[in-house]
Formats: C-alpha cells, sequence, structure tokens
C-alpha cells in the first residue's frame, strides 16, 4: 500500500509530464522535429547536408547579410577574383601577372607620382657603375672610377688636393726611415741614427749632450776608475 508521500508523488509528477510538450510516444532528440531546422523558430540543427541551419529568425538574418554581399555561391571571392587583383580600381591590390601592377587605383598613382619624381627609372639604374655613383669631378659621386682613379666629390678632392699642397711629402718625396727629416744629420727634425757610430737626435739634443759630457770630468780620454 502506497504512503501519503508517495501518492502525493505521483499526482504531481503526471501533472508535470501533462505540461510536457515531449513524452514516450513523442520524445525529443536530435532527429525530433523541433530539434531541426525546417522553417520554424525551435529546431536549428541541419536536417541533411545541404539543408539550413537554425531557426526561422536565424534563417532570415542570414538571407538579409547574404543579400548585401557581393560575394555569394555564384561569385566566390578568392585570390583569382576581379576584386582580388590590381586592374585598375581602388579594390584589388594583388598582382595580375608576373610583371602587373601591384595596389589599388591610389597605390598606382601614388607610386607613379614618386616614380616621376626619382631621376633614377628603369632606363637609368642607379648602381655602382652609375656616373653619379662614380668620382668624375663633381658632387654627387665619390667612388673610385678606375684603380688609380680619384675617391671623393668636388669638394672633397679640392680639399685633399689643398691639404696636399700644404704637406712636405708627397708621391715624389715620401717620409720614411732613410728620408733626410727622419735622420739625425746636424737640423732639428731628424732624430733617427744616420750610420752605427752616428748622432742621435735633432740640433738641441746634440748640444745639450756636448754641454752635458763637456761639464763630466770622465770622458773617453779619462774613464771612471773600475776599482
Amino acid at each position: 500500500m502506497a504512503t501519503q508521500l508517495e501518492t502525493i508523488a505521483d499526482q504531481q509528477r503526471k501533472e508535470h509530464l501533462a505540461r510536457n510538450e515531449y513524452n514516450s510516444n513523442d520524445e525529443y532528440s536530435s532527429n525530433h522535429k523541433n530539434a531541426v531546422s525546417d522553417g520554424d523558430e525551435k529546431g536549428k540543427g541541419q536536417d541533411e547536408d545541404m539543408g539550413q541551419v537554425g531557426g526561422l529568425t536565424d534563417i532570415n538574418t542570414r538571407k538579409d547579410n547574404l543579400g548585401r554581399n557581393v560575394y555569394n555561391e555564384n561569385n566566390g571571392y578568392g585570390t583569382t577574383h576581379p576584386n582580388a587583383l590590381s586592374d585598375g580600381d581602388e579594390k584589388g591590390k594583388g598582382q595580375a601577372e608576373d610583371t602587373g601592377q601591384v595596389g589599388g587605383l591610389t597605390d598606382i598613382n601614388v607610386r607613379k607620382d614618386n616614380l616621376g619624381r626619382n631621376f633614377y627609372n628603369e632606363n637609368n639604374g642607379y648602381g655602382s657603375t652609375h656616373p653619379n655613383a662614380l668620382s668624375t669631378g663633381d658632387e654627387k659621386g665619390k667612388g673610385q672610377a678606375e684603380d688609380m682613379g680619384q675617391v671623393g666629390g668636388l669638394t672633397d678632392i679640392n680639399t685633399r688636393i689643398d691639404n696636399t699642397g700644404r704637406n712636405l711629402y708627397n708621391p715624389n718625396n715620401e717620409y720614411n726611415s732613410v728620408h733626410p727629416n727622419a735622420l739625425s744629420t746636424g737640423d732639428e727634425k731628424g732624430k733617427g741614427q744616420l750610420e752605427d757610430m752616428g748622432q742621435v737626435g735633432g740640433l738641441t739634443d746634440i748640444n745639450a749632450r756636448i754641454d752635458n759630457t763637456g761639464r763630466n770630468k770622465f770622458g773617453a780620454d779619462k774613464t771612471y776608475p773600475d776599482f
């Protein structure tokens, strides 16, 4: 015999089940019409492989959005679409062919304007052998034209000539260890020993050494005694 609690539970279960649209004879599942997108608001799942997805509002919203889109199943956007290629309008920017333009109309026009201002172009390409890259007596080129050529622009060359003109030493009178101005020959310039027994130092050095030696009571003729 059922208890009072069980009786109340059975009654409430019947009431709840009566309110439920789904029951043992009409169970809800992934195949139920209210789970499948068939044109109403309830079902949203895809009915078949090519079927719609979503409720009625979803479907209508999608149709409205697709209607505004210039691209669709019959006009799919891709790398070869006219609106993806640079063909003279603002939309496409990709290069159509190997030698085609790149960019939209504004990009193309700006590039043409910039190239028009540039002294160098396809027919006058700048490089290491261009006259404006070589030292040919103007201000532009600074690179050495040949092995014995000048280096630098006109200002550089003139400055070097001016500086070299002030220099006592040059290709015809190079300074080195055997130059008279490097050897001790009785003037102030040279200080290096000329020969094995030669003097060392400039004129002032020699005179100071002679003076110091003259004050010393010991010398070559009277050496300091070795006790």
